[in-house]
C-alpha cells in the first residue's frame, strides 16, 4: 500500500515551573512609576531546590545589603538535572508574568549572570535580544556565531585571566566576535583573578549606571 502523505494539528498546554527571589525596591507601590528589572542566572553549584542558595552571591546578596537597590530583581533557580541553556522557555514565561504582575518598565529589561549563569545570560540574550536593554554575562561563553543577534544590544563581559573552571577565552572569543559584528561591547579583565569574577562585578556601583543608560526604546 502506498503512502499518503497526512497533517497532524493538535493544541498542546504545558505547564512552566520555576522558583525563583524577587526584589521590589524601596518606593515600589509608593511612587507612581515604572521600574528597571534585572533578570540574574546563577551559577550551576546552586541548581536544585533550596532558593537560600542562591542568596549568598550575585545580584540577591547586593539586594540582601541594600533594600533600596533601584531594580525590581528577579533570580531564578535553575532545577538540579538542568542547565540555563536548557530553560529559555521558562526564562522567558518568568519574565512575562514579572512584567505583567509588576510595575515594569519594558524598555528598560537587563540580564546578568557568572559561570553557567554567564553561559545562560548569553544563549538567552542571542535568542531574545529585543528583550534586553543591556546584557552582563561573567565568567560564561557560548557560540561566537550567535553574536551577530546581539550587535544591537549593549554588553559588558567580565572575565579573570586565571579563571580555572571557566577558561578565559571562553570570554574573549565571544567579545571577538561581537566586536566583528560591530557590537557595542565593553571588556573588563581581571588579572590574575580565578573564577570568581562576580564579586567585584557585583559590588561595582558603575555596573547599575551603567544598566540605566541604556533603553530599547532608544535602539
Amino acid at each position: 500500500m502506498l503512502q499518503s502523505a497526512q497533517q497532524m494539528s493538535v493544541e498542546i498546554t504545558k505547564t512552566l515551573t520555576s522558583n525563583y527571589l524577587l526584589h521590589l525596591p524601596e518606593g515600589y507601590g509608593e511612587l507612581d512609576k515604572k521600574w528597571p528589572l534585572i533578570l540574574f542566572l546563577h551559577g550551576m553549584g546552586a541548581r536544585g531546590d533550596n532558593l537560600d542558595a542562591i542568596k549568598h552571591y550575585g545580584i540577591p546578596l547586593v539586594v540582601e545589603r541594600d533594600n533600596s537597590f533601584p531594580f525590581v530583581a528577579v533570580s531564578p533557580l535553575c532545577p538540579e538535572d538542568s542547565i540555563w541553556m536548557a530553560e529559555n522557555e521558562t526564562l522567558i514565561a518568568l519574565l512575562d508574568k514579572i512584567q505583567n504582575e509588576y510595575e515594569i518598565d519594558s524598555s528598560r529589561v537587563y540580564l546578568t549572570g557568572l559561570s553557567m549563569g554567564g553561559y545562560g545570560t548569553w544563549y538567552l540574550a542571542s535568542h531574545y535580544p529585543e528583550r534586553f536593554a543591556a546584557i552582563a554575562p561573567i565568567c560564561g561563553g557560548g557560540d561566537t556565531d550567535a553574536m551577530k543577534y546581539l550587535e544591537h544590544v549593549p554588553t559588558w563581559v567580565f572575565h579573570g585571566t586565571d579563571d580555572d573552571v571557566v577558561p578565559f577565552k571562553a570570554s574573549e572569543s565571544m567579545v571577538e566576535a561581537l566586536l566583528a559584528c560591530g557590537g557595542n561591547v565593553k571588556f573588563t579583565i581581571y588579572s590574575g583573578v580565578k573564577h570568581d569574577a562576580w564579586t567585584e562585578t557585583y559590588d561595582n556601583p558603575e555596573l547599575y549606571e551603567w544598566f540605566l543608560q541604556h533603553s530599547t526604546s532608544n535602539r
